[in-house]
């Protein structure tokens, strides 16, 4: 889009701040519990009713009263922990401790002043931080005021609202597309990386991952991060693999003095990288292959694997359900899950030929790149997209004060 276009869209353009609470119809909630939420969900149900962060539920018309179902696009202000507005413009209701807005007037565009508010969070945000338990009130909405364009001239404010979010729309659309796209093919990777790592074990041999004839497991050393210095070793801290790091890397993040790696415990090329501890079993086990030509140290809470198979076929492997089966097995402690190196020793990986091991990397090298890679792929194309929409979201929703 051509900025001379929002230029001129907004050309001249009087603006007037008016209180949200005088402009907009606010609605009230429905007095329902959580539990009782839970009861009465059917999928696919027409009414959907909110009950703040992600929590909501599907029901009948007749199973709440009817006075309390809005049927107008409307803003629902989610008034408590995360604090944040969402549009709807299907029938809903929500819990009483929310409320919601819609626009009783023609010349007002409730998806207009919708887009305003949430370029507004922040501050809404900040002034619910005051509370133990975040939380804004009515006043805090109905007293805050929001830009009406041309105010002495409806018709020529209603089309600049309506172009605005014609604008804003295309953008949402977009990301929506994209990643709703790449949800399918997340979908679609996790399903050939599960089938490419499945094979007969009358066909192909399932050795012990600490075999003599696989490789060797060797626990990482006492390295933490007040050790990080701003040049010099690489090196890989266990909480970086499942942060930072994707399936393999050929640059670390972090790096030791020279003397402090003189003592670590060091990672060569090829070497598997993997957290051995972690808050949740799914980062478990998390592993990185390393492919930088200098050797870099390795923290303790981790080990690094060195093996004489494709490294990044053994990277992939640690991402299917098949190691994951294994792994669940060995995971021991309550609040902070381990895997000892001992018995990551004991689980089995298939082992085809090396050649048939780079066939099959360079299959999934494919899905990973359209999937994870910030640099190339559908998770650069969204970030520009976001970026790109958030530009144009200030751009026109930028009013002066006077």
């Amino acid at each position: 889009m051509k900025m001379s276009k929002l230029d001129k869209l907004l050309e001249g353009v009087e603006v007037e701040w008016k209180k949200l609470g005088g402009t907009l119809v606010r609605t009230k909630g429905t007095k329902i519990t959580a539990g009782k939420m839970k009861e009465i969900h059917k999928d696919n149900a027409p009414l959907k009713i909110f009950a703040g962060g992600k929590t909501i539920a599907f029901v009948n018309f007749d199973d709440i009263p009817s006075k309390d179902i809005n049927r107008e696009p409307s803003i629902i202000v989610k008034s408590r922990g995360v604090i944040e507005f969402a549009y709807y413009d299907k029938p809903f209701s929500h819990k009483n401790e929310m409320w919601s807005y819609h626009s009783s007037n023609d010349n007002i565009s409730i998806k207009f002043v919708y887009y305003f508010l949430k370029i507004q969070e922040p501050y809404f945000q900040n002034i619910a931080g005051r509370m133990q338990m975040p939380q804004i009130s009515t006043p805090d909405t109905e007293k805050f005021k929001i830009p009406i364009p041309n105010p002495n001239n409806p018709e020529k404010s209603l089309k600049i609202q309506q172009e605005i979010v014609r604008i804003l729309d295309t953008f949402t659309e977009l990301t929506t597309e994209l990643t709703t796209e790449l949800t399918a093919r997340k979908k679609q990777y996790n399903y050939y990386r599960e089938k490419l790592l499945t094979f007969d074990e009358n066909e192909v041999k399932h050795l012990p991952m600490g075999d003599e004839n696989v490789g060797k497991f060797i626990r990482g050393g006492g390295l933490q991060k007040k050790d990080f210095t701003d040049s010099g070793v690489g090196c890989i801290h266990y909480g970086q693999v499942y942060t930072h790091y994707g399936t393999y890397a050929n640059k670390t993040k972090s790096f030791v003095s020279e003397e402090f790696a003189k003592k670590a415990r060091i990672a060569k090329y090829g070497d598997l990288v993997i957290a051995t501890t972690s808050e949740n079993d799914e980062d478990l086990c998390k592993a990185v292959a390393w492919l930088g030509e200098e050797e870099i140290a390795v923290s303790s809470d981790a080990c690094f694997f060195r093996h004489n198979l494709n490294p990044k076929y053994v990277a992939y492997f640690f991402q299917t359900e098949q190691f994951h089966k294994q792994k669940r097995k060995f995971i021991t402690g309550a609040k902070v899950r381990r895997v000892n190196a001992s018995n990551l020793e004991k689980m089995k990986i298939p082992v085809p030929p090396l050649k048939e091991q780079e066939r099959i990397v360079s299959i999934l090298d494919k899905f990973d790149t359209l999937t994870n890679s910030i640099s190339e792929g559908l998770p650069k194309e969204i970030a520009l997209r976001k970026k790109q929409y958030e530009y144009y979201r200030e751009k026109l929703l930028t009013f002066p004060k006077k």
